[in-house]
């Protein structure tokens, strides 16, 4: 067996019982994606220092869980890769390869045999795995770009309080009309409306005890399929750091001017929001509920109280519209979270966030800091 990576302050077995109240007859499957699948037989992947999830998925989880299941007394715990799917929740493979070599098919072959399922990757895959966990019954959570520090934090917290409190900020935001965000960026204030339309906010909690269930590990987070949208935004592209500022209307991005960067960078991520539209449309607004230290992965560190984000494109996860069908091209389907946090976006300050419900106006984000109120329901 290989040596296994020793995390301090993180707890397996709390972490799988609490988040999925796992039972004696249930089968595990821990999933990773390669560049090359067929690595993972001989374990060939883990002479590879770069692939830091895939690591943690095979020496902290999938050792982990056979090492406890005494504690954990599942009925059996698989180990399969697959080859990566280019782009944030893009369409699974259809087939995935087993430690001893096997190719095998994902929906035909395995899936009908789990109950729970973990995904540790490079890309996300929390939407492909809610529509197929929807229709085939089992549960599960993603956790891709899952590194140490996210396992000491985000991952070792008590995920039944973790639950309470993202409830307790839910119920103060629910049914808002909208929220109003002011940015600053090289001495220009812009403002982005979104519009909620008194829709029960929804929340990124943690527990994932209910067949059909996907859950984002880390937790920690409320969020919104926007009704509508206006106004405009600065964007960081990820591609070089280009700074864009971004028009929209009709709930989607249609237009972008050049702030800072490269000319190229801006007029190619325009074309793909020209010549396919559902890629700009803004499909989520999310406010993270938890103290967390930054990690590098925006998985954990949009869940950072003070932080905020919207996202692009497929929401179908999310109780949207849009799922791969509503794209010209399904290669386009992405779900890109822009997350705006001081050591995501320094160039890009928050001025405000606003929240209109009941008539009235309350701050809850200023200078990426959560307002009296915020601390009062959410810590």
């Amino acid at each position: 067996m290989v040596n296994r990576m020793k995390v301090p302050g993180f707890d397996l077995v709390r972490l799988i019982s609490t988040v999925f109240h796992p039972q004696p007859a249930e089968r595990v499957g821990v999933f990773i994606d390669l560049a090359n699948p067929q690595d993972v037989r001989g374990l060939k992947f883990l002479t590879n220092p770069k692939l830091t999830p895939q690591r943690i998925a095979y020496e902290v989880f999938y050792q982990g869980l056979l090492e406890h299941k005494a504690e954990l007394p599942f009925a059996g715990v698989d180990f399969y890769a697959y080859e990566p799917t280019g782009g944030s929740n893009l369409d699974l493979p259809p087939t995935v390869v087993a430690l001893d070599g096997k190719t095998l098919r994902l929906v035909e072959d395995i899936l009908p045999h789990l109950n729970i399922v973990l995904y540790f990757s490079t890309f996300s895959a929390t939407a492909p795995l809610t529509a197929l966990a929807k229709k085939m019954g089992f549960r599960g959570a993603t956790m891709h770009g899952c590194n140490e520090t996210i396992l000491r934090s985000g991952l070792a917290k008590d995920y039944d309080e973790v639950s309470v409190k993202a409830e307790r900020f839910r119920q103060a935001l629910t049914r808002s009309d909208d929220v109003v965000i002011e940015f600053e960026t090289l001495g220009q204030k812009y403002r982005l409306t979104l519009e909620l339309g008194l829709q029960e906010a929804q929340k990124s909690h943690g527990l994932c005890r209910t067949p059909g269930e996907i859950a984002n590990l880390p937790a920690g987070e409320i969020y919104w399929v926007p009704t509508g949208a206006h106004g405009q935004f600065p964007m960081k592209l990820k591609v070089d750091g280009t700074l864009a500022l971004m028009d929209v209307a009709g709930g989607r991005i249609c237009n972008a001017t050049l702030l800072r960067g490269n000319a190229r960078t801006l007029e190619q991520a325009l074309a793909l929001f020209k010549s396919d539209p559902a890629t700009g449309e803004l499909g989520e607004l999310g406010l993270g509920t938890q103290v967390l230290p930054v990690s590098g992965a925006d998985i954990q560190d949009e869940k950072i109280l003070g932080t905020m984000h919207v996202a692009t494109g497929r929401d179908d996860h999310l109780g949207g519209p849009l799922d791969p069908t509503k794209f010209k091209d399904r290669k386009h389907a992405t779900h890109e979270d822009i997350l705006f946090a001081p050591h995501k976006t320094p160039e890009i300050n928050l001025n405000g966030v606003w929240m209109h419900k009941d008539k009235k106006e309350v701050l809850l984000i200023k200078d990426y800091q959560p307002t009296e109120f915020v601390k009062q329901v959410a810590l």
